[in-house]
Formats: C-alpha cells, sequence, structure tokens
C-alpha cells in the first residue's frame, strides 16, 4: 500500500500544479540564498556571488528539471509537457493547422475507405471450406472461353476426369413462387445434389441434399437462404418438412443455409433446389444451361486440371462431332470469377488513393519544412537554455504525431461516412450479386491500416524539423532570422517536392482523363435501339393454365392488346429476353446446305412478337417483320442480325435461305435487323436468331412498351393491367431502357471508376496548384530586394513578369515531363479498364496537359503581378 501511495504521488506530480512549481522554486532560492552567503563571506560581491552559486548548481532550469525528475515519472511529465507546448504552437498557427488536418483527412479518408473494399472482395477468404482449391469449369467455343454446359457433357466431365475430389453444376435463375396472396417473383438457383458438399457448407437448420436427390425420379426438395428464412418465415425451427411451390412444382423445405454464405455467381437467391434434368434435356449436347464448379484433388494444380479437361473435351469433340465442334473447356480459380471484374478497380482506386495521400503528405511537408526554418531562432533558443538534442527530437515526434493523430481521427471518421454512402449508391441488382461487399466496414484489419497509415503520417511529419537538427548552429539562429535561412530552403527542397506533386498529379489526371472518356464511349455505344420513352416489364407465367404454346400465344395477345390501350402507349412488343441482358441464351445453329463438318454455328436466340423491332426501334434492314400469321400453324421462319449476316452469308443474300436450330423443321430467313446490343455494353455484338414468339413460346418473357409519357410512371399501371387479365400472373423487374443502360453492371463499374479517380485527379491538381503557387509566392517574397534593384536599374514590368514565370515554367515543366513518364506504367495498369480508348491517347493526354499548364501557370501568374507591382523605393527601404 505504500508503494501504491508512493507512485499515485508520483503520478499526481505530473499534472505540474502551481504549488509545487512555487515550493521548488522556493527551494532552489533557498539553497542559492545559502551558497551566496557562502561566496559573500569570501570577499565576492553580491551579483558575482548570486552567479557563481547558479553555476554551482548546473543553471536555474536544470536543477529544476532534475527536482522535477526525482520527483515524477520524467517521460510522461515530458510527454504532457511537449503535449502542451504542441497544442499551444497549433493554436498559434490556426491556418497551417487547419491545413495540414484538413489535407491529411481527405487523405486518410480516401485510403482507408478504398481498403475497406479492397479487404472485403479481395483480402478476406471466401466463407467455403479451403476456398483455394474451388474452381469454376466452363465450356470454350469460339464465341468465347466461358459458357455454360448441357447437362450430358457436365456428366462425362464428371465420370471422365481424375483431378477433381468433387463435380457439380448449378444454374442460376429465378422461380415463381405461387401463395394464397397470389403469383411471384422469387430469386433462386438449381444445383447439383453435390453442390454444398463440394463448396464445404453446411446447413445450420435441418440438412443438406442426398446423393442421388437431383435425379428426375427423386422428389423436389429445397434449401432456403438464412435471409429468406429470416423474411419469409420469421425464423422458426418449424420451417423444416413445409412445402412451397416454385415453377409450379411443389418442393419440400429440408434446411437452411448458414448467414454468411454466399455465393454471388448464383446471387440473389433465396431458394436453391435440385437440378432435375428431364426429357430432352437429358440427352441434348446443344442445349447449355449449366455452370460448372468442383474441388481440386490434393496436390493437382489449376493448370494440370485444365489441361486434364482439356483432354477430355477433346475425347467429346471426336465422339460427338455435330454437337461439340470446337468445344473445349476453361478452368478457373472460383476466386478469379467471383471478383475478377472488380479486382483491377479497386487496385486502380487503390493506386490513385495513395498517389493523392503522396501528394498530400509531400504538401504539407513542404509546409513543415518551412515552418521549421522559421522556427531556427525558438530552437537555438532552447538549446542555448540547455534543452538536448533527444528532447528536441522528443518535441518534433509529439507535434507531428499530434498532427497525425488530428488529421486521421477526421479522415476515418470521414471514411466511415464514405463506405456507407458508396454501399447506398450501389444499385440493389447490383448489390445483391456482389454480398461480398456486405463486409466492407471496420474490421480488425482495416482499423490496423488506418492506424499504420497514421503512423507513416506521423512519422513523416517528424523528419522535416528532425533533420534540420544535425545542422542547427545556435550562434546563427540567435544572430539570424528565419526569413533568410528559410528561403534558401525552401529553394532547395520546395521545388522539387512541387515538381513531384506536379508529376502525380499529371499521372491521376491522366487516368480520369481515360477513364472519363471511356465511360463516355461505353455509354454512347451504339445498341441499336431508341433507348428514350421504353418501359420494360417482366412476366412468369407458371400455371397449368399456361401449359400449351397455344395458351401463352393468347396471353401474349391479351397483354400487347391490353397494354396498348392505356394513356400515351404509342407501341407494345414482347421477347423471351431483353437487350442489355448477361449475353447468355446461345444455341447452335446450322445453315442448311452447307457442310457442318466446315462450320461450327452459334448465336443468341430470341423469341419476339411482331411489334417488338418497331418498339425498341430497331431498323429492318432487308426482308420483311414478322406477321401475326407466323404461328404454329405455318413454316418456321426466322430474322438474323447483320452480324450473323456478315459472319455467315458474307458474299450472298440471306433471306429465303433455311437454318436449323436443333430438331427439324428448318426456319426460312425473312428479313435482316439491324444489331441489337443482346450482352452487356462492353460485349462484342454476337449472332443473333429472333423467332416468333408464337411459334416459339415461353413461360418467362417481357413486355416492352414505349410511351409519349414519362416511362417511369407508366410501369404500375401495366402491373395492375396484367393483374387483371390474370392475377395468378408473377411481375417483376419494372425498369426504364434508360435506366437499364446507366445502371448495367457494365457501366456502373465504369462510372464508379471514373469519378473516383477524377476525384482523387481534381484534389490533386488543386493540391498541386497550391503548392506551385506557395513557392513562387515565397520565392518573390524573398526577392523582394532584387525585384527592387532590378526595377530601380530600369527593368521593365513585363521583364519581372518573365523573370517570375520562367522559375515557375521550368518547375511545370519538370513536373509535366516526370508525369507522362510515370504516366506510362499507369496507363498499361488500367489499360483493362478501358472501353473504345487506347491506354495512350494523345488527344486525352494533350488536353489534360494544356489543363495542368494553364492552371499551374495561372496560379504562377498572382505573384508574379504582385512581384511588378513592387515599389523600389519601398523594397529598398524595407530591406
Amino acid at each position: 500500500m505504500k508503494r501504491l501511495r508512493a507512485w499515485l504521488s508520483r503520478i499526481g506530480g505530473l499534472a505540474g500544479s502551481p504549488q509545487r512549481e512555487r515550493a521548488l522554486a522556493a527551494e532552489i532560492d533557498s539553497h542559492i540564498a545559502m551558497h551566496v552567503e557562502d561566496k559573500m563571506r569570501a570577499g565576492l560581491t553580491a551579483e558575482q556571488a548570486r552567479r557563481e552559486a547558479i553555476l554551482q548548481l548546473g543553471g536555474l532550469e536544470r536543477t529544476k528539471q532534475a527536482y522535477r525528475d526525482r520527483s515524477t515519472i520524467p517521460l510522461l511529465e515530458a510527454l504532457l509537457r511537449d503535449l502542451r507546448f504542441a497544442l499551444r504552437q497549433l493554436r498559434k498557427n490556426s491556418g497551417f493547422a487547419f491545413t495540414a488536418i484538413l489535407m491529411l483527412a481527405l487523405g486518410i479518408c480516401a485510403n482507408v475507405a478504398i481498403f475497406s473494399f479492397v479487404h472485403a472482395v479481395l483480402v478476406k477468404p471466401l466463407p467455403y471450406r479451403n476456398p483455394a482449391r474451388l474452381v469454376s469449369l466452363y465450356e470454350s467455343n469460339a464465341l468465347g472461353s466461358q459458357y455454360h454446359l448441357s447437362y450430358p457433357d457436365y456428366l462425362d466431365w464428371k465420370n471422365l476426369n481424375r483431378v477433381f475430389q468433387s463435380f457439380d453444376v448449378y444454374e442460376a435463375d429465378g422461380f415463381i413462387l405461387s401463395s394464397p396472396t397470389g403469383a411471384e417473383r422469387a430469386e433462386g438457383t438449381r444445383v447439383s445434389d453435390g453442390f454444398f458438399r463440394t463448396l464445404g457448407v453446411s446447413p445450420v437448420l435441418g440438412r443438406d441434399f442426398r446423393p442421388g436427390e437431383d435425379l428426375a425420379s427423386a422428389p423436389d426438395t429445397v434449401l432456403l437462404s438464412y435471409a429468406a428464412w429470416q423474411r419469409r418465415y420469421g425464423g422458426r425451427a418449424d420451417v423444416l418438412g413445409k412445402t412451397v411451390t416454385l415453377d409450379g412444382v411443389s418442393n419440400t423445405i429440408i434446411g437452411v443455409l448458414p448467414r454468411d454464405f454466399h455465393f454471388s455467381p448464383a446471387e440473389p437467391a433465396d431458394f436453391w433446389a435440385t437440378l432435375h434434368a428431364t426429357g430432352n434435356s437429358l440427352s441434348c449436347r446443344g442445349c447449355h444451361n449449366l455452370f460448372g464448379i468442383a474441388r481440386l484433388r490434393d496436390g493437382i494444380s489449376v493448370s494440370t486440371s485444365a489441361a486434364a479437361m482439356k483432354s477430355i473435351a477433346a475425347q467429346l469433340e471426336s465422339k460427338y462431332p455435330d454437337s461439340n465442334r470446337s468445344r473445349s473447356s476453361t478452368v478457373l480459380l472460383l476466386t478469379e470469377v467471383i471478383v475478377g471484374d472488380v479486382r483491377p478497380i479497386l487496385l486502380v482506386l487503390l493506386g490513385g488513393a495513395a498517389l493523392l495521400l503522396v501528394i498530400v503528405c509531400v504538401n504539407i511537408c513542404s509546409l513543415l519544412l518551412v515552418r521549421s526554418e522559421n522556427r531556427k531562432r525558438e530552437i537555438a533558443i532552447r538549446s542555448a537554455l540547455g534543452a538536448s538534442s533527444a528532447r528536441l527530437i522528443f518535441q518534433a515526434v509529439t507535434e507531428g504525431m499530434l498532427l497525425a493523430f488530428a488529421g486521421s481521427t477526421l479522415g476515418v471518421a470521414a471514411a466511415y461516412e464514405a463506405m456507407r454512402l458508396v454501399i447506398r449508391l450501389i444499385p440493389p441488382d447490383m448489390m445483391a450479386s456482389m454480398t461480398y461487399l456486405q463486409g466492407v466496414g471496420f474490421n480488425l484489419h482495416v482499423s490496423l491500416f488506418a492506424v499504420a497509415l497514421s503512423l507513416f503520417a506521423g512519422l513523416l511529419f517528424s523528419l522535416a524539423p528532425i533533420l534540420r537538427l544535425p545542422h542547427l548552429r545556435i550562434a546563427e539562429g540567435l544572430a539570424e532570422g528565419s526569413r533568410g535561412s528559410a528561403g534558401t530552403v525552401w529553394r532547395r527542397f520546395g521545388k522539387h517536392l512541387v515538381v513531384i506533386e506536379l508529376a502525380l498529379a499529371l499521372v491521376l489526371l491522366v487516368s480520369a482523363g481515360l477513364l472519363g472518356k471511356s465511360l463516355y464511349r461505353l455509354l454512347h455505344v451504339e445498341i441499336g435501339l431508341e433507348p428514350d420513352h421504353l418501359a420494360m416489364l417482366q412476366i412468369g407465367a407458371h400455371s397449368d393454365r399456361y401449359a400449351k404454346p397455344e395458351s401463352l400465344a393468347l396471353l401474349e395477345q391479351q397483354i400487347i392488346d391490353r397494354l396498348a390501350r392505356l394513356p400515351g402507349v404509342r407501341s407494345v412488343g414482347v421477347s423471351d429476353g431483353l437487350p442489355l441482358g448477361d449475353g447468355d441464351g446461345i444455341k447452335q445453329f446450322q445453315v442448311v446446305g452447307k457442310p457442318i463438318l466446315r462450320e461450327h454455328n452459334e448465336a443468341n436466340d430470341r423469341s419476339v412478337s411482331p411489334s417488338y423491332f418497331a418498339t425498341l426501334g430497331a431498323r429492318l434492314i432487308r426482308g420483311r417483320q414478322f406477321a401475326e400469321s407466323d404461328d404454329m400453324s405455318k413454316p418456321q421462319v426466322a430474322i438474323i442480325n447483320r452480324t450473323l449476316e456478315k459472319q455467315y452469308f458474307p458474299s450472298e443474300d440471306p433471306i429465303g435461305k433455311q437454318i436449323l436450330m436443333g430438331d427439324p423443321p428448318a426456319m426460312t430467313i425473312i428479313g435482316i435487323v439491324d444489331d441489337l446490343q443482346e450482352g452487356p455494353l462492353d460485349m462484342k455484338i454476337r449472332p443473333a436468331i429472333y423467332l416468333p414468339f408464337r411459334q416459339a413460346t415461353n413461360n418467362d418473357f417481357a413486355v416492352v412498351v414505349r410511351t409519349s409519357l414519362a416511362e417511369q410512371s407508366l410501369l404500375s399501371g401495366m402491373v395492375r393491367t396484367i393483374h387483371q387479365i390474370d392475377p395468378g400472373i408473377a411481375t417483376f423487374g419494372g425498369d426504364t431502357m434508360s435506366e437499364r443502360i446507366n445502371d448495367s453492371p457494365s457501366a456502373f463499374l465504369h462510372r464508379c471508376s471514373a469519378w473516383l479517380v477524377a476525384a482523387f485527379a481534381g484534389l490533386a491538381l488543386l493540391l498541386g496548384v497550391v503548392g506551385l503557387y506557395g513557392v513562387i509566392a515565397y520565392s518573390v517574397s524573398q526577392r523582394t530586394r532584387e525585384i527592387g534593384v532590378r526595377m530601380a536599374l530600369g527593368a521593365q514590368r513585363r521583364e519581372v513578369y518573365r523573370l517570375i514565370l520562367q522559375e515557375a515554367g521550368r518547375l511545370v515543366a519538370l513536373g509535366i515531363t516526370a508525369g507522362l513518364l510515370c504516366s506510362v506504367a499507369a496507363t498499361s495498369v488500367i489499360g483493362k479498364l478501358l472501353f473504345g480508348v487506347r491506354s495512350w491517347d494523345l488527344p486525352t493526354i494533350g488536353l489534360v496537359v494544356a489543363v495542368l499548364a494553364a492552371a499551374a501557370l495561372l496560379a504562377s501568374y498572382i505573384p508574379a503581378r504582385r512581384a511588378a507591382s513592387v515599389n523600389p523605393v519601398e523594397a529598398l527601404r524595407a530591406e
């Protein structure tokens, strides 16, 4: 207890109370008085005696400090004293403190916010057992490397391979959920029986699918996502054994998946049902609708498995030349599949944020450098009074860390709000398919990253004054003012720092310019239709009433007739697939009369109504449109797009030719339509074949309406009208074509990267220009006497302008040159993100250089004008 009281009493001394200081001063004065008496008795005068007594003690301040150190904890006492002093200094220089803290907060905010996304997407492991051993499998063909598998090919791949521990497939598709209140769209996925065992995921409630439960003869079962369990069933445990009707089929609920489970390639998904291959899909190798997922055997690499699967695909091509010609396989790590599109964007944004932070730190260090020179006299006085180099270094570190702490705290708070804002800006449909973004936010890794940035900034801000200490000469520091010495240091280091700032700003500006031009090209790509005043609604009709093609054809006609009567509606069309979709839905076809051995033909296929092309505003190049009479009782007909004509009929007229898709009969080509962008905006146009809806009906289709009114206002009326026809029809996906374009995944990703990099570039440009302004303005202030002498000797104002602007021009030229060299590397990194723009686009780079040069020279013109306005007499008198 005595030790505790003693320790507490020593801690209490840290407060440095006035009473303690007065007692200490009184005690020292009594010691000095006794020494003075002794000296005076020895014959010294009172003044000499006092001087000798103080020297004998070693100095008043050193003596006081020694007493303080013996009565307190020296390190903590020094820290508190330095903190108080640092706060007084920042308060005294509030303009500098505000500028530095705000700049650092911007840099910290950008880096922490972007890193939180990088961590959630690229660092945080997927919620599966040993995810590094999971791969995705696709079928490759003449159109690309990542296409669907057919069910027979899946069975052969699964049985013939020796490289996978397990191999399963999934089909990402929604369901029509039947309920007492009517039909509704329910997101879901069909999977083979071992899908979740391959992933290494077990239900938190109930059981997984059993082996064989995906066979046609097995009962229909379904697993719930955790969110669906909570939202639809209130999280009740008695949900097991209940039935749910999906697409008109009763499914038994057997389990609930974990809360953190997600599988982005198939999300969003509330229901996970078994895959039952029936009828034609059991043997049709030309029916492609599945994606594969597998777990590698121990010791097998991705490259080894890819080679093995290519060998199996070659065997199937030889065995089934009609259906598998030119078909091979693609094996990719599942991680690459899930985050592959987002990875380059996040890395570019993280690089941009890092460059911005470097510019911020350079700016603050330059300010600290000048400030340390202006405090040279203060430091010299403290050294003369006995402060050691260690004490001065400790003070500099304290001030740097305090500055970094203030800026980092503000930056972290801003980063938290920035994360929430970005998440809110992501379209809901895209967010549902990017479930890994649920991990965005502060966690241990993000917090450690923020702390590391703060410590780095604090050490960096301490470096400028610390580096000056070895060169400090007390006599010079006491004799000279700070103005001339600060100017020397600024000319030595400040100009180099500004060159670095301008170079980094140019890199960010070039990147932002290229990404912005890429976004413009993407949003203005030719899509073959007129997007204005187009409203769309998707429909699911899976009741027994629409089991036959004739009933679906009648439903199509009823919907078109009823919607055409709505106010403002000019035209109505129907299609089983909307433009700007995922680009899937390809089928094999054969041109009748041409040898199949020489061809392997695949195209998008769509079933459309006669008014579909007119509603979209698509242009018919030759031939005729579909007619109302093109139904099942008439010969099969088709319309092809321009790309298919160029690729397969390069030197002949396809009108009247016949093509075969699957089983006979063949279809006669009756028209050629201009290319429609059926896939994403950044996807190359593919061959497409359009069939009359009444000859190729589908229970899932979309209605497209062209209106003279605001299209968004029409959507609710469309839903009401369709439910008046049949309340059991599910309607979903109400959207406008303009929103479909602007909110598409490719457009969003390009827009996000362009805007964020542009924001970084704008801040970098501002900081670079401000830094240049500071250098030139300070240079002018230091050269006032020189300018006054020049003008007194007859120099004209234009010569003064030229003198100052030449100095600025050299810095700008060096910065631009260095920036252009660095941009070569930067543009090669963002090349994958560009659309329709070369990574070395000279017009964009030229415009960026012109903007940077103009802004920099404008910032230099202001101090040049001030220099040219100097009165020689006042300048000489002031010096």
